[in-house]
């Protein structure tokens, strides 16, 4: 159900889904716990379900890792590095890369 809440939720020959009872059936098959399969069936997805969840292939899983990379960085991004460049004034900010914006504020501080 998050997935589907995020608009991350896909059926199985692409596009989203847009139907609450879809999403509820997918999570149910996903977890091994519909009664719509076998409990072969169901004990197969749930196993794969636990891989992936291991791998950090879900939606939340690969948001948790890279808001965990966000917080454990400590360089500041190129948007911080143009919000700097804003406040001094340097001309061409906007088209410089990440590099260009250190190397235009370095030369700028005296």
């Amino acid at each position: 159900m998050h997935e589907f809440r995020h608009g991350e939720l896909k059926r199985g020959r692409g596009g989203k889904v847009k139907n609450p009872q879809q999403a509820i059936a997918i999570a149910l098959s996903e977890a091994g716990a519909s009664n719509q399969q076998l409990p072969a069936e169901n004990r197969h997805k749930l196993k794969r379900t636990e891989a992936k969840q291991r791998r950090g292939e879900t939606a939340q899983a690969r948001e948790e890792i890279s808001s965990t990379r966000r917080k454990q960085s400590t360089e500041p991004t190129r948007g911080d590095l143009y919000q700097q460049a804003w406040r001094a004034d340097i001309p061409g900010r906007s088209r410089m890369s990440k590099d260009e914006l250190q190397h235009a504020l370095a030369q700028h501080r005296p």
